[in-house]
């Protein structure tokens, strides 16, 4: 537990905002192990002290318990279907993997997002460990914006996610066998691309541009550029490179060659369809609202994330 004093501090600076805000808040997490503790208990203490109602998905709630003190008002949700309309924000708490695991749980309700990191890296995690009391302060002052990321939408096959057929990062398809290249035929709004021997092949969005894209040798996207990148794995023809297109584009992908099968996924979500089916792949509908806070950009993230500007000869 916290100390007196220094609730006592927390109390003093926080009560004129409380006295003005009555904000609900979901805590959402897939994770947790003793070295969270006193971040999370922070956390929770002084949403509580800041006049914030709580709600919490229920199998993060049943890890942490053991550990953290909640009042037993404490509200729950399991999925999309009782996260309730009336919540403010949600919090993310882990890294960049938990938010993507947010997005079932959120889909179409425009419930903006706040990615805390818990680990080291983070791109969609933004706020770290150390800086969540004043991220907290910032939101409840509204000290922040919100970007509306894009998200990918599999129109076909139907149902190959059952209703999950959408992803923040990435569409990926790859060889299911490891003994040869798949080839894949590109057509964007029907027009052929080109037939890339490869590894796979990603889809990504300007969100995955920096995640397994970027690790493919593909270009970096700000988050509101209106595209999508066609980045190749490992292509057994070395002049092919990644190529940006319009998000408002039509993607078909058909795999041809000897395996009778190969491997989709979409950000954590993978399975393995037969060579006669197609993908294809659009725009999604909606996007994800994700909570950027004052003071912080993409191009601030990117030079902290990816280490520019510290390399020796600079």
């Amino acid at each position: 537990m916290l100390k007196v004093s220094w609730l006592t501090r927390l109390i003093r600076n926080l009560a004129p905002i409380a006295q003005h805000t009555k904000m609900k808040i979901a805590l959402f997490g897939k994770n947790f192990d003793k070295q969270r503790i006193p971040f999370v208990q922070k956390m929770v203490e002084t949403l509580l002290y800041s006049n914030v109602e709580l709600v919490i998905y229920k199998p993060y709630y049943d890890l942490v318990r053991p550990f953290i003190e909640f009042p037993k008002s404490i509200q729950f949700f399991h999925s999309n279907d009782d996260i309730g309309k009336d919540i403010a924000m949600l919090f993310s708490i882990g890294g960049d993997g938990t938010l993507l695991d947010v997005l079932p749980i959120i889909r179409e309700t425009g419930i903006p997002v706040l990615g805390i990191n818990m680990g080291r890296l983070g791109f969609l995690s933004s706020v770290s460990k150390q800086d969540i009391q004043q991220a907290i302060a910032y939101i409840l002052e509204g000290r922040y914006s919100l970007i509306n990321r894009t998200l990918l939408q599999l129109e076909l096959p139907v149902g190959l996610f059952g209703d999950l057929n959408f992803a923040l990062n990435e569409l990926t398809i790859f060889r299911k066998e490891l003994t040869s290249l798949i080839v894949i035929n590109v057509y964007i709004d029907e027009a052929f691309v080109n037939a890339y021997w490869a590894d796979g092949l990603i889809i990504a969005t300007p969100t995955g541009s920096t995640a397994y894209s970027l690790s493919a040798g593909g270009p970096i996207l700000v988050p509101t550029a209106e595209n999508f990148v066609i980045t190749p794995i490992a292509t057994h023809n070395l002049s092919v490179r990644p190529i940006v297109i319009p998000d408002k584009s039509i993607i078909r992908l058909k795999v041809v060659g000897r395996h009778a099968k190969y491997t989709v996924s979409m950000d954590s979500r993978s399975t393995v369809i037969d060579q006669s089916v197609d993908i294809v792949i659009k725009k999604a509908d909606f996007g994800v609202k994700l909570v950027n806070m004052e003071g912080k950009d993409f191009f601030g993230t990117i030079r902290e994330k990816l280490l520019w500007g510290l390399d020796i000869r600079n």
